[in-house]
């Protein structure tokens, strides 16, 4: 199974992103960019790849742990980034020490566990909008655009464990698709269960 530990915002937060994307979408040269749709928004904590379906039951264990560690903390979408020329993203504010110490815990969880996580990187909050189609793209208009905005702040108080399910070949423009495998309450609480 290909799995990420992530942080999913609120319907609400996602609903004052949309017209802000549906604007950069508007902008000269925006087709030349792959955009990410909103199923697909949210900000990856630790990326997993293909985990082996016997590994996923301590996975679990040891997540729902780095959740109960971490209590819930404040966070708000808000201006923009680009990696390269290659990934545009929203940023955020707020309580992002505990977003990245909670980043930390999801990565030492699947070490744990045994899943192998590759190379540790510091950890920048970011919810991918848009991957380049080419090699490298001018991303810097799209960033300015971002740079005025920001969102309502939330609290975040569940870590989730997400299945994604990649396209398969042919349909252009399709997507992946995202299937929350458990959720764990932060704080004192602890499995809130399956999504889907």
């Amino acid at each position: 199974m290909r799995l990420f530990a992530a942080v999913v915002p609120p319907s609400s937060v996602i609903g004052e992103l949309e017209p802000v994307v549906r604007g950069l979408e508007e902008m000269p040269e925006a087709e030349r960019l792959r955009w990410t749709g909103r199923p697909g928004w949210h900000f990856t904590l630790a990326f997993y790849g293909e985990v082996a379906e016997e590994v996923v039951p301590e996975l679990s264990e040891r997540l729902a742990r780095a959740a109960r560690r971490t209590e819930p903390f404040r966070l708000a979408l808000g201006g923009g980034g680009h990696f390269g020329g290659r990934t545009l993203w929203v940023g955020a504010s707020g309580d992002t020490g505990v977003m990245g110490l909670l980043a930390d815990r999801a990565e030492a969880a699947a070490r744990k566990a045994g899943v192998e996580t590759g190379e540790y990187r510091p950890y920048r909050p970011h919810l991918t909008l848009a991957r380049s189609r080419r090699h490298s793209e001018d991303l810097r208009p799209y960033v300015a655009a971002l740079d005025s905005f920001a969102g309502r702040e939330w609290t975040v108080g569940e870590l989730c464990l997400i299945r994604s399910h990649l396209p398969g070949a042919g349909a252009p423009g399709e997507q992946p698709r995202y299937e929350t495998v458990e959720r764990w309450a932060l704080g004192a609480g602890g499995s809130l269960g399956a999504g889907g």
